[in-house]
């Protein structure tokens, strides 16, 4: 905590926040409540620490984004930083089903543009997965590299789709065309989360680096490029 601390000092000196609803009163109402004694002014501090760092935090400052891995929500994804982890034991299952298709029925399968990366031209495979009750299918993946780089699309409206587990610190904040994105520099454990917002550890696998973000109400995740500068190339070809 006391690296936290240094670090957000170090942002309060040169930080300009954006004009933004007030949530302080809003965070001091619910918890005023909810915390006993000595220890609510700490509650009510760090909470409203939290939302404003979350809120803000720029570029870079991967430490404080480390940090506070715990409750990160990027996106469609959750990214949560614990020494714990350990890759999962058996061969994931795919995602809710998940079937191969041409470029075109993709298109014609989701929601929302399936838009293919200048950088890496047509794509070897596509697949779709997770259709709802009237068959739009909730995510897109484009496969390269034998299926070693993928880049995959889903409705970014969705509070949560995927979840990272990483074996140590290793999310930092970059940019995609002025937007706000997250690196994970190395393996992590992923699991899907189905429509209802429960994790399936079934789908649970190792992936390799990962560059996330979030453009026009759409989230992606590009896995498998060899360096954060070649995952924003990529990232930034696209149409």
């Amino acid at each position: 905590m006391d690296d936290l601390e240094a670090e957000l000092r170090e942002l309060g000196g040169w930080l300009e926040t954006p004009a933004a609803p007030d949530v302080t009163a809003r965070v001091h109402d619910r918890l005023v409540g909810r915390v006993p004694g000595w220890r609510r002014w700490r509650a009510v501090a760090a909470a409203a620490l939290v939302a404003l760092v979350v809120a803000v935090l720029p570029p870079t400052r991967a430490a404080v984004a480390d940090a506070l891995g715990e409750v990160l929500r990027f996106a469609g994804v959750g990214i949560v930083t614990s020494s714990t982890s350990s890759p999962p034991g058996d061969e994931p299952s795919p995602l809710p089903s998940l079937r191969t298709v041409g470029l075109d029925e993709a298109r014609r399968a989701v929601r929302f543009p399936v838009r293919v990366p200048a950088a890496l031209g047509p794509p070897e495979r596509v697949s779709v997965a997770d259709p709802d009750g009237t068959g739009a299918c909730r995510v897109a993946t484009l496969l390269y590299d034998g299926g070693n780089l993928r880049l995959d699309a889903f409705d970014g409206r969705l509070d949560l789709t995927f979840h990272k587990r990483t074996s140590r610190p290793g999310a930092e904040w970059t940019q995609v065309d002025g937007d706000f994105a997250v690196w994970v520099d190395g393996p992590h454990v992923l699991s899907y989360v189905d429509r209802s917002g429960q994790i399936r550890r079934e789908t649970a696998r190792l992936a390799a680096s990962t560059l996330i973000w979030e453009q026009a109400g759409v989230t992606y995740r590009l896995e498998g490029a060899r360096t954060m500068a070649e995952a924003l190339e990529i990232a930034q070809s696209l149409p």
